[in-house]
């Protein structure tokens, strides 16, 4: 390497460190808020599954994220998440034409669900 080039490897690196910082030192849930929000800015398309034993109820796609209800007044998580999507009514794995986003909520403790991006 030419040494001219040297003081711009180390200022770099250190503008590295500087903006990784903050992020080694957050908790675990503040680096998946972080994800979730970026994830969001690029725009996800996820489905929940929402299943009664081995059977498929309900399906809601164009999913951009789940998120965890928190207490208004304690700010602690709540036994549930939720979201907006779409709902595929008859299952066919294909949002209905006209069909508008709408919210849902479900239990962590007793909703066997399966949430994942489309493939497609």
């Amino acid at each position: 390497m030419h040494p001219r080039f040297l003081p711009r490897l180390l200022l770099a690196i250190a503008g590295l460190a500087l903006v990784a910082a903050p992020f080694v030192r957050c908790t675990q849930e503040t680096q998946n808020e972080i994800g979730r929000s970026v994830r969001n800015w690029t725009g996800n398309d996820g489905i929940l599954e929402i299943y009664a034993g081995d059977k498929l109820v309900k399906r809601f796609m164009k999913i951009d994220k789940l998120s965890t209800a928190l207490g208004t007044k304690d700010g602690l998580p709540r036994p549930y998440r939720f979201g907006y999507g779409v709902l595929d009514a008859d299952l066919d794995g294909k949002p209905d034409p006209g069909a508008k986003q709408i919210y849902f909520e479900f239990s962590d403790y007793s909703t066997p669900y399966v949430f994942y991006e489309n493939p497609s």
